[in-house]
């Protein structure tokens, strides 16, 4: 796994983040990973909800995000987009596309409408939650067993995001 995290400016006060990686499992495996709440609940959010396309989430992410999402797309198990916290000033979306590389498969995400001064704690938010999809896929299971609430994130998660911010921080937004 290398996942990579980059930052660019949408207009003057917005912009977006993308993470990548490849993963050593099969497409229809990692969609699972994706998609489903069993499977979410043991690397990034507990989700609860109406989950099919106009259906509205609930989430609770291991960084304590939580809030409303709306499912806009739901076509597997190449592409998923979600629109975050629906008809408010922070309304966003995240994107993610999953494209099968041999027996391997890569995820991008991307996080659109943030403010700029916070894109270097998503980037590196959305590059510790990739690395624990790829713990997760090798151990088969959780990889938060301490759990996490809307007031504490997962302490592991946690620790490494604290980890790698300064450097995000330092990074240029493209």
């Amino acid at each position: 796994m290398t996942t990579t995290a980059t930052m660019r400016a949408l207009d003057e006060t917005s912009g977006a983040v993308r993470v990548e990686d490849l993963y050593e499992t099969d497409i229809d495996d990692l969609w699972q990973a994706c998609t489903t709440p069993e499977r979410l609940a043991r690397w990034l959010a507990r989700v609860e909800g109406d989950l099919r396309v106009g259906g509205t989430v609930q989430v609770v992410f291991t960084s304590t995000w939580t809030g409303p999402m709306v499912v806009e797309a739901c076509e597997a198990p190449h592409h998923l987009l979600l629109t975050t916290e629906p008809g408010t000033d922070d309304e966003g979306q995240i994107e993610a596309w999953l494209t099968e590389e041999g027996d391997r498969t890569r995820l991008v995400v991307e996080e659109r409408g943030l403010p700029i001064t916070h894109l270097p704690f998503h980037a590196s938010g959305w590059r510790v939650h990739l690395e624990d999809l790829g713990r997760s896929l090798e151990a088969g299971g959780p990889v938060h067993p301490e759990g996490w609430s809307s007031d504490a994130g997962a302490p592991s998660w946690k620790r490494r995001w604290e980890e790698l911010t300064p450097a995000y921080q330092q990074m240029e937004i493209g």
